[in-house]
């Protein structure tokens, strides 16, 4: 015992990882994992970008996948959980032209920095189906889609106004400026720039996009959160569009008219001005005439995008249909020009008023000074349309709904929603255009950048046939191998100066032409890579359409919720159209859903530390924390402000996780990521916590060491051929071998043999069986996984050996606990699984020997059996009849197979006695009991109450206590005394 408990001591957990790494790469490099029971499962985290280190953030999300894909792998699913690189995108780029480095040398650089870094975390990922999407055997691919998408109408090019960084030197989707009108990437203030670009027609599937979050949403399948923000972004609106007739101030109509969205056509006799965006056509139109409407719009693009400055056109003005048709007076509204209006929402064009929009209101008064507002609807019916006067204390906006105001011409004290419908159906029948529509936030995709390090739009440009796909035959169109010397001190596209690359043929008409010098959004490479996952060699296709449909949807995907609305919604939309295809005929099976199951993991945030005096924040060495509960910063001997922030260099609060690996072990430092918060939450990294995960780990291993298990009684121990065997077969083993040959008969003779001890160790054991399995499986809380299985660790540690039958059930629970332990801390389950049969296997013995925990199964809980074995129960306690207070006593075990008995009776009242309730009446100086006696002589059966009471039993459930008033009782069940 002790020699094992010694050597089990010794083990460094730290090194147990690399130790076993190669056991398990000649498992996989033999086959030997175990043929799959359950089917397949596809897990997988967001792929990284190389930017050459990982970071605590990358680690968590590998970790938890890993931690997934282990767990089923054990459950008997045949897994892929595959990993690539995101390597195309700016940053490449930029590094190459700050260093003079070719983009794709840094790149691959970077990927093997990180791959090595990867191999030493513990994860298990299927190598031979590593991408790179700036592969040409990879974007080949990315084209191809390109193509299809052309091919069906659903890529065009278009001169729009776009949002254009201009630090990078590209043009942004709009989801790629934030709400202070920066990029998201170098945080540029964004210029509007018309611009000839390429978008995809996302909005074709925008219907689907929307209403199939309602099937994400099942179950919880996706977070509500993440839902929430596609909704948004989508932005469906349900509302009315009109038209507003533009005429010149002497009454000429020279313009089309205007139509306008609007969710709030209640207030149409409201509207005191049209807004109109920058780039709207009458703007325009106008621009060219006057020279001060052309300097404000130059001006406006560096106004920030909730400004509410406007220019009023002068000479036009819009007519109000609704007031033109019910011959309401003055029926002109001025037309302003605003920055606010932005060309993705409607036309580009909305109604202002003032009275019922807050920004509206303020507007107006920025533009139109103390000229009052117009109230058309009001909270109650029948009261009249009142006027917000500038600087009145009642100069306030009325935005809700309500009713049309008693003046209104036809429609006075109308509820808002049928108010609407009439108008609707008013301005139709006079001949006035007007429609219930929906209006969508959501914009088509703009795809183009002016950079090189990206996948090529396979466009041609000829001169006679316009723009011409390339021949899929002709697939890739490779980027030019430009010398590193290139990249240096450049900025722009470096494919638009290539002479050489660009001119090419016109594959229609063969006459010169030029090659697109645009390349992709990055988002497009990730929008189907996971596709490619599944065939990841094939040179034919993107993948072979059957392995698409046996593979697809992703069963879980991991990864951050700052992807929650740019890469979601391109993958799902590049997805539903891929299952229009026959690359994926079966994916309208699920509605073209890329990602069955989404975990979005939180932040991780690091430890800093700041000057209370300056503010500044510290950088490690400037403070001393050998007191960790007690920092000082050395220079000043002050207590630093102590928080937990976003990491970043700037906060000298960043963690490289491969120091920490090397200090803590890849075991120890995974299970504190996911022991420390919910998967969901921010983490708060804090490494002198993990010590108490390092413990609990060493406790693993020395269990398994089987110190607990007496010398003597290991000699009778036989190791079960199946270690899933339940409590029946564990105890009839050890009754033939112990009592040579007997048997069981039954369940209730098997649960009479077992001590209380043994008895809860089981039922620990087949509950955190349950609980782990269900949290693995559906909550995915990996945190509580490692808190039930610290509380088994600990029960199997000091459950008291009350029998040398405790050792036979110490013996499976262990086994349990390893396999359990297993995929969050790889190295410990094998080093323990290794160690329990090295301890325990009886010489000679040939049992059947799994080679890894891995490719032992992961265990089943037996809870049919828990309610046999719980050795408690509820006792209800009454006097005369009247029930006082119920307790939690243990069950006799003669009282489970058979009845109660006459000693069992009296341990049921002793038991009672012992406990705060009970004492309240059977203390023998206080008890009320007692109090109520006419003798203090103690019972001849019961020496807990008075000689003078009775005491009836039934079952063991229920105790009624009867006073020597009462009537004698007319039947006892089971004892009565």
């Amino acid at each position: 015992m002790k020699a094992r408990s010694r050597a089990a001591s010794k083990t460094k957990i730290e090194a147990l990882t690399a130790k076993w790494q190669p056991h398990w790469d000649r498992l996989a490099a033999s086959g030997q994992d175990p043929e799959p029971t359950q089917g397949k499962a596809y897990v997988l985290p967001m792929f990284p970008y190389p930017s050459g280190t990982l970071h605590l953030g990358h680690l968590r999300v590998y970790t938890i996948s890993d931690v997934l894909a282990r767990f089923m792998r054990m459950q008997g699913y045949k897994v892929l959980h595959p990993i690539g690189w995101d390597a195309f995108g700016l940053p490449a780029e930029n590094a190459a032209m700050e260093r003079g480095v070719h983009p794709e040398k840094w790149t691959l650089q970077n990927i093997e920095a990180m791959k090595a870094q990867m191999m030493v975390m513990g994860g298990r990922w299927d190598w031979d189906a590593e991408i790179r999407t700036c592969d040409p055997d990879f974007y080949k691919h990315t084209q191809r889609i390109f193509l299809m998408l052309h091919e069906r109408g659903l890529a065009y090019q278009a001169e729009s106004l776009v949002n254009y960084d201009p630090v990078d030197k590209t043009v942004l989707a709009n989801e790629q400026v934030d709400a202070n009108g920066c990029s998201w990437r170098s945080g540029a203030k964004v210029q509007k720039l018309m611009l000839k670009q390429w978008f995809l027609k996302i909005k074709e599937f925008q219907e689907s996009l929307l209403n199939d979050l309602d099937t994400l949403a099942e179950n919880g399948r996706w977070p509500e959160k993440v839902l929430a923000m596609q909704r948004n972004w989508i932005g469906k609106s349900e509302g009315t569009k009109l038209w507003f007739d533009i005429e010149t101030k002497n009454g000429h109509v020279q313009f089309d008219p205007v139509d306008v969205f609007t969710t709030r056509a209640d207030t149409l006799f409201g509207v005191q001005y049209i807004a109109l965006s920058l780039s709207h056509p009458t703007v325009q139109r106008l621009a060219a005439d006057d020279e001060s409407l052309r300097a404000f719009i130059s001006r406006a693009k560096d106004l920030p995008l909730d400004t509410k400055e406007g220019y009023r056109l002068p000479n036009v003005v819009a007519r109000n249909p609704l007031a033109q048709v019910t011959g309401a007076s003055d029926s002109a509204v001025p037309i302003y020009v605003a920055p606010y209006v932005l060309d993705d929402y409607g036309s580009g064009a909305v109604m202002g008023v003032p009275g019922h929009d807050t920004r509206d209101h303020a507007f107006w008064r920025t533009n139109a000074g103390d000229e009052p507002i117009r109230v058309v609807v009001t909270a109650k019916a029948g009261a009249p349309a009142p006027q917000l006067l500038s600087g009145s204390r009642d100069d306030q906006v009325m935005t809700a709904r309500g009713f049309l105001a008693s003046d209104i011409p036809e429609f006075a004290n109308l509820p808002s929603k049928k108010a609407v419908k009439l108008m609707v159906q008013r301005l139709q029948e006079s001949g006035q255009r007007a429609e219930q529509t929906a209006n969508w936030r959501l914009r088509d995709w703009l795809i183009s950048r002016q950079r090189y390090w990206g996948t090529p739009i396979p466009i041609i440009h000829c001169r006679s046939c316009g723009p011409v796909p390339v021949p899929v035959t002709d697939l890739p169109v490779e980027l030019p191998n430009l010398p590193s010397s290139f990249f240096q001190r450049r900025s722009g596209n470096p494919l638009a100066e290539d002479e050489n690359w660009k001119k090419t043929s016109c594959p229609k008409c063969g006459s010169a032409a030029e090659r697109e010098t645009d390349t992709m959004d990055t988002f497009m490479d990730s929008s189907w890579y996971f596709f490619r996952f599944l065939d990841p060699k094939n040179a034919s296709a993107m993948v072979d359409p059957q392995k698409a449909n046996e593979g697809m949807p992703v069963d879980l995907y991991v990864g951050g919720v700052e992807h929650a609305i740019l890469h979601l919604l391109y993958a799902r939309f590049i997805s539903k159209f891929l299952a229009t295809t026959p690359s994926w005929s079966n994916g309208h099976l699920v509605k073209g859903e890329p990602f069955k199951q989404l975990i979005t993991q939180g932040m991780v945030h690091g430890k800093t530390f700041t000057d209370p005096e300056s503010g500044r924040f510290l950088k490690p060495d400037e403070v001393d924390t050998t007191s960790q509960n007690h920092p000082r910063i050395k220079a000043s001997g002050l207590t630093p402000n102590v928080s937990f922030e976003k990491m970043s260099k700037s906060k000298y609060n960043g963690v490289d996780p491969g120091a920490t690996i090397a200090q803590y072990g890849a075991d120890a430092t995974r299970a504190h990521m996911l022991f420390q918060a919910p998967v969901t939450d921010v983490l708060e990294w804090d490494e002198k916590k993990i010590t108490g995960v390092q413990r609990w780990l060493q406790r693993v291993v020395r269990l398994s060491s089987a110190f607990w298990f007496p010398d003597q009684e290991l000699e009778k121990f036989r190791i079960p051929k199946n270690i899933d065997e339940h409590l029946h077969g564990i105890v009839d083993r050890y009754y033939q071998i112990k009592k040579k040959g007997a048997k069981l008969e039954n369940q209730a003779e098997l649960i009479a043999t077992l001590e209380v001890d043994e008895a809860k160790l089981w039922t620990k054991t087949q509950q955190t069986i349950a609980s782990v399995t269900e949290s693995y499986s559906q909550s995915y809380s990996l945190n509580t996984i490692i808190s039930d299985l610290m509380t088994l660790t600990n029960l199997i540690w000091d459950a008291h050996h009350s029998s040398e039958l405790m050792g036979w059930l110490k013996w499976s629970a262990t086994v349990h606990l390893i396999r359990m332990v297993a995929p969050i801390a790889p190295g410990v389950a094998e080093e323990a699984w290794h160690n329990l049969y090295t301890h325990t296997r009886h010489p000679g013995e040939r049992t059947a020997f799994a080679p890894s925990v891995f490719t032992s199964g992961f265990p089943t809980a037996d809870v049919e059996i828990i309610p046999h074995l719980n050795p408690f129960k509820t006792c209800v306690v009454q006097v005369d009849g009247k029930r006082k207070f119920e307790v939690e006593i243990q069950k006799a075990p003669a009282e489970r197979p058979h009845g109660l008995k006459a000693r069992d009776a009296l341990e049921v009242v002793e038991q009672i006695a012992q406990t705060p309730e009970g004492k309240e009446w059977l203390d023998r100086d206080a008890g009320k009991l007692w109090a109520m006696s006419d003798t203090k002589e103690e019972h001849p059966v019961h020496p807990d109450m008075p000689s003078d009471w009775k005491v009836v039993i039934v079952g063991g459930k229920l105790v009624n206590f009867v006073s020597p008033k009462k009537p004698k009782a007319k039947k006892a069940t089971d004892g009565q005394t």
